[in-house]
């Protein structure tokens, strides 16, 4: 978008996928958070209740500590994938496309199990919702629509 170039009206489901993006990054860093504490917590009822000596001091809290990083990493992402969301950035539809698409695969996985109906509607939802023409244009991947007639008069 060149300067002095207005940008389209932000779609109400493209907010709606920000929105629950920053959720998703809240309950990582909680996740996170809670990790740390309950392998810490792990670390002390289990090295030292150990009678037998066969677990090393340190591993649940190295384990802890791998586990937290990693939900901090993610939650992370989700921050960006929000922002990038918010503001319409390209990048961030060609994410969320992707990220749709391998949780697909997972749910579509999971109702081999038959417990991903739910979550295979969604990311049904979601991938289509995607590829709609002013979705595609407010993240500049599609030409912008063509504003209806006006009503006769």
């Amino acid at each position: 978008m060149k300067f002095g170039e207005s940008k389209m009206e932000r779609p109400f489901g493209v907010a709606l996928l920000s929105i629950l993006a920053m959720i998703q990054a809240v309950l990582g860093f909680v996740v996170a958070a809670l990790a740390g504490i309950i392998f810490a917590w792990l670390e002390t009822i289990m090295v030292e209740g150990d009678a037998y000596g066969s677990l090393e001091p340190g591993f649940f809290t190295a384990l802890g500590t791998v586990v937290a990083v990693v939900c901090a990493l993610f939650a992370i992402i989700y921050l960006l994938i929000a922002w990038g969301l918010w503001t319409g950035q390209g990048w961030a539809w060609t994410v969320t496309l992707i990220f749709t698409i391998l949780s697909l695969i997972g749910s579509v996985i999971s109702l081999i199990a038959i417990v991903g109906i739910v979550p295979l509607v969604i990311n049904i939802l979601i991938l289509y919702y995607l590829t709609r023409p002013h979705v595609k244009a407010f993240f500049g991947k599609g030409p912008a629509p063509e504003a209806p007639p006006p009503p006769p008069p």
